[in-house]
């Protein structure tokens, strides 16, 4: 199984490195479209290789998925929470009452009942 896991990851690298290597030509990015920039009075652009644009826009929708699933699955963590606070309680709770029910009497007799 372990030289699966290495066979897909080397054919990742190799489909990434490929991906990198068809597309070095640098691209313009500009932060406002010309006429809004105009009209704002903000002009930022960066020239970078459209490979690093490609890689940069499947790492921040990564992130952005990863954070919606984790606010998505805040209920079930709360409630999975809650739940193991509950139970712990509830164990405490049937140690305290064994022990009450069964003070005074033999701990052989005890362990019988």
């Amino acid at each position: 199984m372990k030289y699966i896991r290495y066979a897909f990851m080397g054919l990742i690298a190799v489909a990434l490195v490929s991906v990198a290597l068809a597309n070095r030509d640098l691209v313009t990015l500009n932060l406002l479209p010309e006429g809004l920039a105009e009209i704002a009075g903000v002009n930022q652009a960066i020239s970078l290789p459209l490979f690093v644009v490609i890689f940069a826009g499947i790492v921040v929708g990564l992130l952005i998925g990863f954070f919606w699933e984790w606010m998505r699955e805040h209920k079930h963590r709360a409630d999975a929470r809650r739940k193991t606070r509950e139970a712990h309680q509830l164990e405490r709770e049937v140690k305290r009452l064994k022990g009450e029910k069964h003070k005074g009497k033999d701990e052989v007799l005890a362990l019988l009942d």
